[in-house]
C-alpha cells in the first residue's frame, strides 16, 4: 500500500485555474464547480457499486461483452451526470450553512457567484440529460432508478434532524448494485441483497473518515455526522463496519458462485480496509482526504475481479 507521506500528489481535485479550462467563461468554470466536475471522487463512488454487479449479472444470464461494454458506459456518464445533480440540490439546500464552513464557504451558490434560479435551471438541463439516459435501459431499471428518487432528495437534510446522514448516503449511492443488476433486465433478487448491504456499509465508513474533516464546524453551526456522533471511536466503529463489508461480500461471492477474480479481489480489499484503518486519525484531515479518495481503489479492484471472472466465462483469459 502507498505511504500517507505523498498525500498531497495524491488528490484528485482538477482546479479549473489553468489549460483549457481558462477557455470558458467564469460563469461556466463556476457551473463546473457547482457540479463537482472538479472533485471526481464523488461520481466514482457513486458510479462503482454499479460497476461492480454488472459484470456478475452479465456472466450469470449471458449478457454479451459488447452489451456490457454499452452499460458501463451509460452508467459512467449516468454517474457523472446525476452526481452533479445531487451536488447542486445539496448546495441548494445548505445555502444557509456553507458559508459558515471553512470547506464549503467557497462553493458558488455560499458565495454568492450563482444565484439559485441558475442552479435550478442546471439541475433542470441535468435532470433532461439523466432522463435521456435512463431511457435506453429497460424498464426494470427505469423503475429501479426512480424508486431512488426520495433518497437522494433526503440526504442533503439528514444532517439536520440525525446524528448519523451516513446511513442515508450508504443506502443512496448503494442503490447502484439495484440500478447496475436491473440495468440487465432482471429484478433484484435476494443475491443482490448481500451486495447492496456491503455497499451501503463501506459508503458509511468512508463517508465517516470523511467527515472528521469537519467536525470542528459540525460542532460550531449544530449539524449531525457519524464521525461527531462516533467521536473517539470512529477508529473502532469504522474497522468493525469493515469487517461486515468483507463478510458480506463473502456472502455475495458464494451465492453468486464467483470465480477466482472476485475471492481475488475481496481478500485484496480486506488488505487495504487494513491499511485504512492503521493509518487513519481523527485529528488528521489530510489523512482522512487521501484514505477517503483510496476508496475509489476498492470500488476498481471488485469491479476488476468481476471483470475477470466474468472474462474467464466467456473464454477471453
Amino acid at each position: 500500500m502507498p505511504s500517507l507521506s505523498d498525500h498531497k500528489s495524491s488528490s484528485d481535485i482538477k482546479p479549473f485555474e489553468h489549460g483549457f479550462w481558462l477557455l470558458l467563461p467564469l460563469w461556466a468554470r463556476d457551473m463546473l464547480i457547482l457540479m463537482r466536475i472538479d472533485r471526481p471522487i464523488g461520481w466514482w463512488l457513486l458510479l462503482l457499486p454499479g460497476w461492480i454487479i454488472m459484470p456478475v449479472a452479465a456472466r450469470l444470464y449471458d449478457i454479451a461483452p459488447a452489451r456490457l461494454l454499452w452499460l458501463m458506459g451509460l452508467f459512467w456518464i449516468g454517474a457523472i451526470i446525476m452526481r452533479g445533480a445531487g451536488c447542486i440540490i445539496n448546495d441548494i439546500w445548505d445555502r444557509d450553512i456553507d458559508p459558515l464552513v471553512a470547506r464549503t464557504s467557497t462553493r458558488p451558490i455560499a458565495d454568492g457567484r450563482i444565484s439559485v434560479f441558475a442552479a435550478l435551471v442546471m439541475l433542470a438541463v441535468l435532470g433532461g440529460i439523466g432522463l435521456t439516459i435512463l431511457i435506453q435501459l429497460p424498464a426494470k431499471a427505469m423503475l429501479t432508478g426512480c424508486a431512488a428518487l426520495p433518497l437522494i432528495v433526503i440526504y442533503p437534510l439528514a444532517k439536520r434532524f440525525t446524528g448519523y446522514p451516513q446511513i442515508v448516503l450508504g443506502l443512496t449511492f448503494a442503490w447502484g448494485v439495484f440500478l447496475g443488476w436491473a440495468a440487465c433486465d432482471i429484478w433484484p433478487d435476494m443475491r443482490v441483497l448481500w451486495l447492496y448491504s456491503a455497499m451501503a456499509l463501506w459508503t458509511f465508513g468512508y463517508d465517516t473518515i470523511y467527515a472528521t474533516q469537519d467536525m470542528a464546524d459540525d460542532i460550531k453551526i449544530g449539524i449531525g455526522s457519524s464521525a461527531l456522533s462516533l467521536k473517539n471511536r470512529i477508529k473502532a466503529t469504522v474497522g468493525c463496519v469493515y469487517v461486515l463489508v468483507i463478510i458480506d461480500l463473502i456472502c455475495f461471492a458464494v451465492t453468486i458462485d464467483a470465480g477466482w477474480g472476485m475471492v481475488a479481489a475481496i481478500a485484496i480489499t480486506g488488505l487495504h480496509f487494513f491499511w485504512q484503518i492503521r493509518c487513519f486519525d481523527e485529528n488528521n484531515p489530510a489523512m482522512a482526504g487521501v484514505l477517503f479518495r483510496r476508496n475509489r481503489d476498492v470500488g476498481l479492484i471488485l469491479t476488476g475481479g468481476a471483470l475477470i471472472d466474468y472474462a474467464l466465462t466467456y473464454g477471453m483469459v
